[in-house]
């Protein structure tokens, strides 16, 4: 677990990214993994804390003084995720802006879209110049299977604050995708109905590309550079690329959107389940 003299840290990385480059890491949760999900893939561990109640967890000064230390910020954006749900922040619009007029480079977020009913969120959010939401899930059993979201969460309700924010925001939206197994025919077809409606500006599929630890790491954050790890991990089953490829090719032909997909180096980056 987690060594509790470690320092945590609200920055962390840079990370390299498939998706966005070098970047930057901004935690607004802390050192207590808190979030609205507890994904079967999150690369985080499990979560400490499952909960949609937003507070501060962490100051902004407190982000601003730790992002000072990684000047002059040779990097290509700043990302909020971290250790759970940044939109759970009540200090998440000021983060944005703070951290903006610091680093003076482009911000994005990493979020499940959990909280995208809230009208308060969305429009701290559309301080962003880019948002990722998660969308591993179009079947309420899938979702819960998949995300195990907090009680009374709802699927429906999710869709819903994830279309009101598609129509307010001016930024560049992405909707990540993990697919853990081959989906059936009615789910492709229905996923492919809902991208056509929220029209995101691309679309990424992804598997999950480390183990997951047994227990909340911070460590876990950023990048690793070799397999070891200090900690106990599960090894999760994973499509092959080539289910992944043409679900991707489906969706681009019939709606235009681009698909991107991480890096692979092999034909088959898993076996099949």
């Amino acid at each position: 677990m987690t060594h509790p003299t470690a320092r945590f840290t609200s920055v962390y990385g840079p990370v390299q990214s498939w998706r966005y480059g070098r970047s930057l890491g901004i935690d607004p949760i802390g050192s207590v993994s808190t979030c609205s999900f507890d994904c079967v893939y999150c690369q985080l561990g499990g979560i400490d804390r499952k909960s949609c109640d937003r507070q501060i967890f962490i100051p902004t000064a407190q982000i601003a003084e730790d992002l000072q230390q990684f000047a002059p910020w040779d990097v290509d954006v700043l990302t909020l995720s971290g250790s759970g749900e940044p939109t759970l922040a009540l200090n998440l619009g000021d983060i944005i802006e703070t951290v903006k007029a610091i680093a003076h480079r482009p911000v994005g977020v990493l979020t499940n879209g959990s909280m995208l009913t809230n009208p308060t969120v969305r429009a701290e959010l559309g301080l962003a110049d880019w948002v990722a939401v998660k969308l591993d899930a179009i079947s309420v059993a899938q979702f819960k299977r998949v995300n195990r979201p907090a009680d009374g969460m709802d699927l429906m309700e999710k869709w819903v604050g994830l279309y009101q924010f598609r129509q307010e925001y001016s930024g560049s939206l992405a909707i990540q995708t993990m697919m853990l197994h081959p989906w059936s025919e009615w789910d492709q077809s229905y996923y492919i109905r809902l991208m056509q409606v929220l029209a995101p500006n691309e679309i990424q599929l992804n598997i999950p590309s480390r183990p997951r630890p047994l227990t909340h790491e911070a460590d876990a954050r950023g990048n690793h550079l070799t397999d070891e790890r200090p900690y106990l991990t599960k090894q999760l089953k994973l499509v092959s690329a080539d289910v992944l490829y043409k679900f991707g090719d489906r969706i681009q032909s019939i709606t235009k959107i681009p698909v991107r997909y991480p890096k692979m180096t092999s034909p088959a980056i898993g076996a099949q389940s």
